[in-house]
């Protein structure tokens, strides 16, 4: 792989690394905050322009939300999202053999 490509993929695996960081500094928050735009344009330059669309804009602001609600693991939703389908599955095997003792 070309090294530009390879800087340009390592620098935003580095960004999102240091983002989802249990340990946080303000210095080095905003330094991402700077960082993470040329990052952005070295990767407008090796992709093709159909592959960006809304959602690769947002890394801009991501330093920021940081910033204000501090480390990233507190606010995410996986945990949640992971108890939410436990919940549903639970309710369709449930449902399912209720249908089948009902039914057959």
């Amino acid at each position: 792989m070309p090294k530009g490509i390879w800087d340009a993929l390592t620098e935003i695996s580095h960004f999102f690394r240091d983002i989802c960081s249990s340990k946080l500094n303000v210095d080095h928050i905003e330094r991402l905050e700077k960082n993470i735009v040329e990052t952005i344009c070295k990767l407008e330059m090796i992709f093709p322009l159909s592959f960006f669309d809304s959602m690769e804009h947002l890394p801009v602001h991501l330093p920021f939300e940081v910033k204000v609600g501090g480390p990233v693991q507190y606010r995410w939703m996986y945990p949640f999202e992971r108890l939410d389908i436990t919940v549903v599955m639970t309710f369709t095997i449930k449902c399912f053999y209720f249908y089948f003792n009902v039914f057959n």
